[in-house]
C-alpha cells in the first residue's frame, strides 16, 4: 500500500494553500491601507497571476513526469492533479475579486451590493466554469486587465486539463518501454 504523503504532500500542498491566501491578503490589505494607486495595483494583480499561472504550470509538467516515473496509478494521479487545480481556482478567484475591488466595472454579473463572501462565491463560480470549459457564465469579464486574467486562467486550464491529463497514461506507457529497450 502507498503511503498517501508520498502521493499527496500535505505540508507543501498546505503551505501553498496559505501562500495563495497570503498573497490575496497582502494585496488586499495593500489596496486598503495604501495611497498605491488603482493602476498598479492592477499591474500587481497581473503580474502575480501570470507568475502564479507559469508556476503551477511548471510544478503540473514535473509532478506529471514524476508521477509517470513513479507509476502512479491513474487514480493517484488524479487526486494530486484535483488539488493543484483547486489550488489554481483559489487563485484565480483571489484575482478576480481583486480586480473586481479596483475597478467594479472589471466584471458583469457581479452585484454592486454583495458582501465580500457573495463576491468571492461569484468568482470562485467562474473559475470553476473556466477551468471545466462549460463555457457559460453569467459573470464576465469587462475590462482589458480582467479579460487578460480570465485568458491567463483559460490557457493554464487547457494546458492543465488537455496536456497534463489526457497525457499520463500515454507518458507512463512511453517511459515504461523506453526502460526496457
Amino acid at each position: 500500500m502507498t503511503d498517501l504523503h508520498t502521493i499527496f504532500p500535505v505540508r507543501r500542498n498546505v503551505a501553498e494553500y496559505a501562500a495563495i491566501g497570503g498573497w490575496w491578503v497582502l494585496l488586499f490589505v495593500l489596496l486598503e491601507q495604501t495611497s498605491i494607486g488603482p493602476g498598479v495595483m492592477t499591474v500587481l494583480v497581473l503580474v502575480g497571476c501570470i507568475t502564479k499561472a507559469i508556476l503551477f504550470g511548471t510544478e503540473n509538467m514535473k509532478q506529471l513526469f514524476d508521477a509517470a516515473k513513479r507509476n502512479l496509478p491513474h487514480h493517484q494521479f488524479l487526486l494530486l492533479m484535483g488539488v493543484n487545480m483547486s489550488q489554481m481556482i483559489l487563485s484565480f478567484m483571489f484575482d478576480f475579486q481583486l480586480l473586481q475591488h479596483i475597478d467594479p466595472a472589471s466584471f458583469s454579473g457581479v452585484a454592486p451590493t454583495a458582501g465580500l463572501g457573495e463576491t468571492l462565491f461569484d468568482f470562485f463560480y467562474l473559475s470553476t466554469l473556466n477551468f471545466s470549459f462549460f463555457g457559460y457564465s453569467d459573470v464576465l469579464p469587462q475590462t482589458v486587465p480582467a479579460r487578460i486574467a480570465n485568458l491567463t486562467e483559460i490557457l493554464l486550464a487547457f494546458v492543465t486539463v488537455i496536456f497534463l491529463l489526457s497525457d499520463f497514461i500515454s507518458l507512463k506507457d512511453s517511459l515504461r518501454h523506453d526502460s526496457k529497450v
